[in-house]
């Protein structure tokens, strides 16, 4: 049962971040500027879905690894990473601060790099299950860069 529960946790997080966001999928997005190798709007759901899973299957791997200060900073990191993931598709699209979402994503980066760091030295499949993640998001930064730069 507390799989299922440390699988949902992601999930509902982005779902309801999702949830959240899409009012600012009218008008304000369509009007935006775009790079030509921005991927369809098709290809974000599914990519999510996926790392979501991910993110369930490395917080049921740190939830069952031995208590200690490596645990909890694998825990404090992952809450971290996943809070500034929820927010930062609120700060893009519903509150339409494209520069504060370039603020916000390197902050994400970052933690879950930590995060990925940290699990490494607990369980390394764990944490090699992020890679994907990481990748995801480093591209989202350049894509939310460019998006600034495109309409600023």
């Amino acid at each position: 049962m507390i799989k299922i529960v440390l699988y949902t946790i992601p999930l509902a997080a982005g779902l309801v971040s999702g949830l959240l966001s899409s009012a600012g999928l009218g008008p304000w997005y369509k009007n935006l500027q775009k790079p030509l190798w921005m991927p369809p709007a098709s290809i974000f759901g599914p990519v999510w879905t996926c790392l979501y899973i991910l993110m369930g299957f490395t917080l049921t791997r740190i939830w069952q690894s031995e208590d200690g200060p490596l645990k909890r900073n694998a825990l404090l990191f992952f809450t971290i990473q996943l809070i500034l993931n929820f927010f930062w598709s609120i700060i893009f699209f519903r509150w339409q601060n494209i520069g504060l979402a370039c603020f916000e994503i390197v902050f994400t980066w970052i933690c879950i790099a930590g995060m990925i760091i940290t699990v490494y030295k607990i369980d390394r499949t764990a944490a090699l299950v992020q890679i994907p993640y990481l990748a995801w998001v480093s591209f989202a930064s350049i894509l939310t860069f460019t998006l600034y730069r495109l309409n600023a």
